[in-house]
């Protein structure tokens, strides 16, 4: 999976997660509905992993960091970066754009190819 997908499947979540709370604070009683979107991405991006079973503890350790390792670092990326953007609206103390805005922001930037 490309990063620009990794992104904005973050986005994604991220923006699921916005809309979750807002309908929980509207309605505390409220059932909200997950679509399982980090499931999904958890699923397609980490691998599967066979570990030889006479394996020690220490060679399934490396096993799994070597192959798990390369997923956690893209989608770790992915959320760090929306989060860092998010966080510089809020302390710049704009009021003008919400957290939804800037989220559809970075999902428009990377569709369109323009990461930077």
């Amino acid at each position: 999976m490309e990063q620009r997908e990794i992104m904005q499947r973050g986005v994604g979540i991220l923006t699921e997660a916005l809309e979750m709370r807002r309908q929980l604070r509207e309605n505390p009683d409220a059932e909200v509905m997950r679509s399982g979107a980090v499931s999904k991405l958890l699923e397609e991006m980490l691998p599967h992993i066979q570990l030889p079973a006479d394996a020690n503890a220490r060679e399934v350790a490396e096993i799994v960091t070597e192959k798990l390792g390369p997923a956690i670092v893209h989608i770790t990326s992915a959320l760090t970066f929306a989060f860092v953007q998010l966080a510089e609206v809020h302390d710049a103390g704009r009021t003008d754009v919400s957290s939804a805005d800037v989220l559809r922001s970075i999902s428009l930037r990377y569709e369109s190819g323009n990461e930077r």
